[in-house]
């Protein structure tokens, strides 16, 4: 009778120590752990930034690679971004904006710098090639597979836009209608013809 009376109480002592053990872990857990706090002006992974913050999940993963836009001949826009990069998901709208005008007759292919491979890219048909090392990059290829623009850096719609214009042989921003931005949500914008006075 003694040795089941001994055993209940170490099994009633043994369960008391697991269950404040778990009751002290969980508290050290809550109070050492951070919550995870992700937003368009911090440098912390949220998801695809292009559907997050530009509205535009289709721009992700690209529907072509540079190969293919090559082989069909069709002007390229490579963006090389980060998902857990303030300055990408700011410039994400940018991009969501020039795939508007731009997605049916140019080729959109952002890529994750994450996803290049280590070693050098020497063929001008892969996307890697023309990777300078900082993000965002954007670069822009012509028809005839020639860059005509390469820029590191939030660049401006304006300064894409008057590459494509360019390209595609379009009048110039001065002699178009002019165009200004107009704000729909917090993270979007839409170009819009300005009003006349």
């Amino acid at each position: 009778m003694l040795n089941i009376r001994f055993f209940r109480r170490c099994q009633s002592i043994v369960s008391t120590f697991i269950l404040m053990s778990c009751f002290t872990v969980t508290i050290a857990l809550m109070v050492i752990a951070q919550p995870v706090w992700a937003g368009v002006n911090d440098d912390h992974f949220d998801g695809n930034i292009f559907a997050l913050y530009a509205g535009n999940g289709s721009l992700v993963p690209a529907r072509v690679s540079l190969a293919q836009s090559r082989a069909r001949e069709r002007p390229a826009l490579l963006v090389f971004f980060l998902d857990d990069s303030k300055d990408c998901k700011q410039f994400v709208d940018t991009i969501s904006q020039l795939q508007r005008y731009y997605g049916t007759v140019a080729d959109f292919i952002p890529v994750n710098v994450d996803t290049l491979p280590s070693e050098g890219i020497d063929h001008p048909t892969e996307a890697g090639y023309y990777y300078r090392g900082y993000i965002p990059q954007t670069v822009v290829i012509n028809q005839a597979g020639v860059v005509v623009f390469d820029e590191v850096g939030q660049v401006s719609y304006e300064a894409i836009d008057d590459v494509f214009r360019e390209v595609f042989d379009l009048l110039p921003r001065s002699e178009s209608v002019e165009l200004k931005r107009r704000s729909f949500n917090e993270f979007n914008s839409e170009l819009v013809p300005s009003e006349s006075p």
